[in-house]
């Protein structure tokens, strides 16, 4: 491989299964999540091939790698690079998907976004979108945060939409987070990372420059039990990456991490968090994570000044 993979590429075994790279640690076994497997009664069509696929969810996917290829597992799906038949990558297929989709080209215009610097991730990277598939677009970088400081001014232009409050209702029903329905509008309306253009919904995702990955794995620490904190953040340069890191200021709790999407950009830096999760240790450091299980209950970031409590 000319480059490392990246958090968002996607990756394909040998029988043809299509995995999300999930992780920037990938030098022998790449971090990963299953996401379509081949299938004759599949409802996807793949565009270079024609040959019928399903998508599976979190809980199928890890019953399947754990039934067929177990060597795999870890606390990602950990394929081996001598078992990968191709690479998948957002940005290089960009072009091609902005040929094919007026949707997405709308979007890139309206983002003004330049060559090189976005992508789209999921069923369109890989060939199997359908008319009613989400747009999740990469952003790689600084040029994610000058996506999301121009959506809402692509909203006011008219290029691209809000989402509406029936679809915020229903993102809401799928996230399941531990925060009362007013609160999750509150963080996500200040995180311009989602909309719609054409009435499809598109996520904005982040994923670093190459010169920016940190090969050094996230790795899982002894488990001390669960936590509720409160702190002040004092870095939140990674609050869109996975996962979103919160360094804190806090008298025994270094660093607040979170593996689910819903808390991503939950805070900015400078405001009082409360956050509940699993404590590990991490050498000296103690280290608080949110997103324990794919629907973690009772764990939750919320930003206490943005919600008036500092």
């Amino acid at each position: 491989m000319s480059r490392p993979l990246r958090l968002r590429d996607f990756v394909e075994d040998r029988d043809g299964w299509l995995y999300a790279v999930a992780a920037y640690d990938n030098q022998e076994r790449v971090g990963c999540v299953l996401r379509y497997v081949p299938d004759p009664a599949g409802d996807r069509i793949r565009r270079a091939s024609g040959v019928r696929y399903r998508k599976l969810d979190f809980a199928e996917a890890f019953a399947r790698v754990a039934a067929e290829k177990p060597a795999y597992l870890d606390l990602l799906c950990r394929v081996p690079l001598d078992e990968i038949a191709a690479v998948h990558r957002p940005e290089a297929v960009f072009p091609s998907v902005l040929a094919r989709d007026e949707r997405v080209r709308r979007l890139a215009d309206a983002l003004r976004l330049e060559p090189g610097t976005a992508g789209c991730t999921g069923s369109l990277l890989v060939g199997l979108e359908g008319p009613g598939s989400d747009i999740d677009l990469v952003v790689y970088g600084e040029a994610f945060d000058r996506a999301r400081a121009r959506l809402p001014e692509a909203i006011r232009e008219g290029l691209v939409d809000d989402l509406s409050e029936d679809l915020w209702q229903r993102v809401y029903a799928k996230r399941r987070p531990e925060l009362s329905y007013e609160e999750f509008r509150r963080h996500e309306g200040r995180k311009w990372n989602r909309g719609q253009v054409g009435g499809t919904y598109f996520d904005i995702l982040f994923s670093r420059d190459h010169a920016a990955i940190d090969p050094a794995p996230v790795p899982k620490g002894p488990v001390l039990g669960t936590r509720r904190v409160e702190a002040t953040v004092t870095d939140a340069s990674l609050a869109y990456d996975v996962p979103a890191v919160y360094e804190v200021d806090h008298s025994d709790v270094s660093r607040v991490l979170s593996f689910t999407h819903t808390y991503s950009g939950q805070a900015l830096e400078g405001e009082v968090i409360e956050a509940a999760g699993v404590l590990e240790a991490h050498g000296n450091e103690r280290w608080l994570v949110v997103g324990t299980s794919r629907e973690p209950v009772g764990e939750y970031i919320r930003s206490k000044t943005l919600l008036g409590g500092n």
